[in-house]
């Protein structure tokens, strides 16, 4: 029994049509538009960004908090913050800029 090629063409078409839904479902499910392929690590990112901070600890939280809502932290140990829009736009309750 012979299968025809246009219904072996159109089960591997379904397929694949099946798997781009499942991956754009797992990048909206992040809640951002980053992708999957890039994921960054926070924890060093931060400890780079931290290493010379007098409050070492506290620095280290805020920026651990604003990596993880931004997937960014901007490089070096001080300013560049434009760098990550998202991160230098962060602010705490009374309006200040929460991202070190």
């Amino acid at each position: 029994m012979a299968i025809s090629r246009a219904i072996i063409a159109s089960v591997i078409i379904s397929l694949l049509v099946l798997l781009l839904v499942q991956a754009d479902e797992t990048v909206n499910a992040s809640g951002s538009g980053a992708s999957l392929a890039y994921k960054i690590n926070c924890g060093q990112a931060c400890r780079v960004r931290c290493s010379l901070a007098s409050r070492h600890k506290i620095c280290l939280r805020a920026c651990g908090t604003c990596c993880a809502r931004c997937l960014c932290v901007p490089p070096g140990t001080s300013g560049n913050q434009k760098v990550c829009p998202c991160y230098y736009y962060m602010t705490t309750h009374g309006g200040r800029r929460k991202c070190p």
